[in-house]
């Protein structure tokens, strides 16, 4: 028998590799990453956040300062919607255009690690997972704008009238108050997010490229992601807020809380607006994690 042409033993060592976590990196460009990930999270805001019209959005982003000067407009967001606005889309930038990156660098250097731990299915549906752990906890780094959007939405009183940067002038790194514990919710429910994708993608649909996911593939795989993150980080996701929630001048640490919660208020409570959470923050998630997770690969073909 005739060996093999070099184009068919590239062929057949590329089908060895299919299922491998190893070599499978720099699949998306730098600006389909960002770009998919950015438009993820704008359009989330667009759909539920509706506006009918530019001269609504207008109103309704720079309130009573609308008609002003473009420099009056841009720093009267800082009181007001600009927290929201701002944290969501540089979240979904940083989540689901980050981790592409984290995943790249665990499969260029410790793939082969994660396929011998694992197996290959399972390795690279674990590594995705892992890649969204560390990236989740990197989240800490925009803490404090979530630190604001929870204030303003829950306890305005403790602004007393203050913009953004007296608040960062009185409060400096206190804004970055239960980092720890904001690090330990996003750890898990960021692995839940990103592993439940691939998981479905993996054994539901029995993908060896995540990337040719069609668009209701990536429809239903966000569906399990979320579902699983909101559930597995719900506990610490109630201690983080009630910890962002409470004046700047409260000093209670978050073990006091956990403590006090579950003396008075029992397990119970750390699931507590779970139901809510899945029926209202659930959509969203689903939402922005599908467009993502088509848009970056489309955007990658055109780039």
């Amino acid at each position: 028998m005739a060996p093999p042409s070099p184009k068919e033993a590239a062929s057949k060592a590329g089908e060895v590799l299919a299922g491998s976590s190893a070599k499978e990196f720099k699949k998306e460009s730098t600006a389909a990453r960002l770009l998919g990930a950015g438009c993820a999270g704008i359009a989330e805001l667009a759909v539920f956040h509706p506006i009918a019209s530019a001269s609504q959005l207008n109103s309704v982003i720079f309130k009573d300062k609308a008609a002003a000067s473009v420099g009056t407009r841009f720093f009267s967001l800082f009181p007001g919607l600009g927290y929201a606005a701002a944290y969501k889309v540089l979240q979904r930038v940083y989540k689901y255009g980050g981790q592409p990156f984290v995943r790249d660098y665990l499969a260029k250097n410790h793939g082969d690690s994660f396929d011998r731990t694992f197996g290959k299915g399972n390795g690279k549906a674990i590594m995705h997972a892992t890649a969204g752990s560390l990236i989740g906890i990197g989240e800490i780094v925009i803490l404090p704008l979530d630190v604001l959007k929870i204030k303003r939405q829950t306890n305005p009183e403790a602004f007393r009238g203050r913009g953004v940067f007296r608040i960062v002038a009185d409060e400096g790194f206190g804004l970055y108050r239960g980092w720890g514990w904001t690090a330990a919710r996003n750890a898990p429910g960021s692995f839940a997010l990103f592993g439940g994708s691939a998981a479905a993608k993996q054994y539901l649909y029995k993908l060896s490229d995540y990337n040719t996911a069609s668009w209701s593939q990536n429809f239903v795989a966000s569906i399990a992601g979320a579902t699983a993150s909101l559930i597995v980080s719900a506990p610490l996701d109630v201690v983080k807020t009630r910890i962002q929630n409470r004046n700047f001048e409260a000093k209670e640490s978050g073990f006091r809380i956990v403590s006090n919660m579950a003396k008075n208020e029992g397990f119970s409570s750390f699931f507590k607006g779970l139901t809510p959470k899945l029926l209202m923050t659930g959509p969203k998630l689903v939402f922005s994690f599908w467009l993502a997770q088509t848009l970056i690969p489309a955007f990658n073909k055109v780039l």
